[in-house]
């Protein structure tokens, strides 16, 4: 009987644990009805599938002329023309002027440095003439005391002996007196020519800082060397970036030199940039196929080829390529800056099954989808063949099979919250 008493309390337990697990499953993998019929759904279809990469871009030139900010010694300079985007231009032409203020003002005292510089040249030489010239004079005399003193000499044998000496002593002394000078020459000519190279080093620096002047006043000066529109570059320097727009550059504006200010395209050879997401990149390649559409021609198709793809860049939930495509045939009415809408198509799929690719859900390494059966929907896992921003063709799942569009789960849970809101509004 104790034995009795002891079972049937742990069969009923045991039968409630079953009945709560199997219940807990059961709500983890349905939905109840009244949210079902609110979950979108589709269905598994079966047929060919195109496989597309869409992207959108804008309108650059191929081979475009690139107006950068001048190196002038300056941390930046400030736009103080600038021609409008879209704005024709021949060559010749200013596109961009930038303050010159500061330039002229070194211009101006480099001009003055030279000008002195000039004179000081011009009176280290004159003093270096005179120099050698009274040098030359003192050379003369002394010669000419040692050729006297010379003579007198001559006369020793016939003089007396303490008169002689003096006179040999005079020889001796001119002798000296010239050698001295002679040394003191060649030193005084060094010395002038030393003056005169350092004056002369003085005036080259002067000539060199004003012709730097000049360059970089005229540097700062850009003009068109082609015909072509001007398209305004985007003012990278220390804007916020709203979206993927960026302003830009205006008159006032600040410029770091090396920075794009405009660019002059060349309308016979017409480029699109775009951005390709992270999850077609395997798909393309540099050389393939694209049609183009320009926003601003409805209509109207290009063909395009890609002509390159950089590197990844962007946040991490929004990794892609900047990609560059190649516009076959151009047109006359294209303008650099047009928004243009790119179409690749990168595969086709025959007599597959497939579905959206929203319907097609992912946790830790699972993929399934939420297959309706009446007025439930549970968990089917399937097999992922490939998958586009689109479409996915999958396999495990019979033709015709309904699939939710959302997850269930969340729109449960959103549903509770809704409710429980509107009964927190209606006490």
């Amino acid at each position: 009987m104790k034995k009795a008493l002891i079972t049937v309390p742990v069969v009923g337990l045991t039968l409630a644990l079953a009945g709560w697990g199997g219940l807990r499953a059961y709500r983890q993998a349905t939905v109840s009805p009244v949210v079902a019929s609110t979950i979108p759904t589709t269905a598994v279809r079966r047929g060919d599938v195109t496989f597309k990469v869409i992207s959108k871009g804008e309108l650059v030139g191929g081979n475009s002329e690139m107006l950068y900010a001048p190196m002038v010694g300056a941390a930046s300079l400030a736009i103080t023309a600038l021609r409008d985007s879209g704005e024709l231009v021949n060559p010749g032409d200013t596109v961009v002027q930038f303050d010159t203020t500061d330039q002229e003002l070194k211009l101006k005292e480099a001009e003055a440095d030279l000008a002195e510089a000039e004179q000081q040249v011009i009176k280290a030489g004159a003093e270096s003439n005179a120099l050698e010239e009274e040098a030359k004079s003192a050379l003369a005399k002394a010669g000419a005391d040692l050729r006297i003193a010379q003579l007198e000499a001559r006369r020793n044998e016939f003089l007396p002996p303490i008169v002689a000496h003096q006179n040999d002593l005079a020889v001796q002394a001119a002798q000296e007196k010239l050698d001295k000078l002679q040394k003191d020459f060649a030193d005084r000519l060094n010395t002038a020519k030393a003056g005169i190279a350092i004056q002369e080093a003085a005036r080259t620096k002067a000539k060199v800082a004003s012709g730097t002047a000049s360059r970089n006043i005229a540097s700062m000066t850009l003009k068109a060397k082609s015909s072509g529109y001007v398209a305004r570059q985007s003012n990278t320097d220390g804007n916020l970036r709203f979206g993927s727009y960026l302003p830009g550059w205006q008159v006032g504006d600040t410029v770091r030199a090396g920075m794009a200010v405009a660019q002059i395209p060349d309308l016979k050879d017409w480029e699109a940039t775009a951005r390709i997401g992270e999850l077609d990149r395997g798909h393309v390649a540099v050389g393939q196929q694209a049609e183009l559409l320009v926003i601003a021609m409805p209509g109207k198709t290009f063909h395009a080829r890609l002509k390159s793809i950089g590197g990844t860049t962007g946040a991490p939930w929004d990794r892609y390529f900047e990609t560059r495509f190649a516009i076959e045939e151009p047109t006359p009415e294209l303008r650099p800056g047009m928004s243009v809408r790119l179409e690749i198509t990168t595969g086709e799929m025959k007599n597959v099954l497939f579905l959206p690719s929203q319907a097609l859900f992912e946790n830790d390494g699972r993929r399934f989808v939420y297959g309706q059966a009446g007025e439930t929907f549970s968990a089917m896992d399937v097999k992922l063949v490939r998958r586009s921003d689109s479409q996915a063709v999958i396999e495990g799942l019979p033709e015709g099979k309904v699939v939710a569009l959302a997850n269930p789960d969340l729109m449960k849970k959103t549903k509770q919250r809704m409710g429980g809101a509107t009964q927190a509004i209606q006490r």
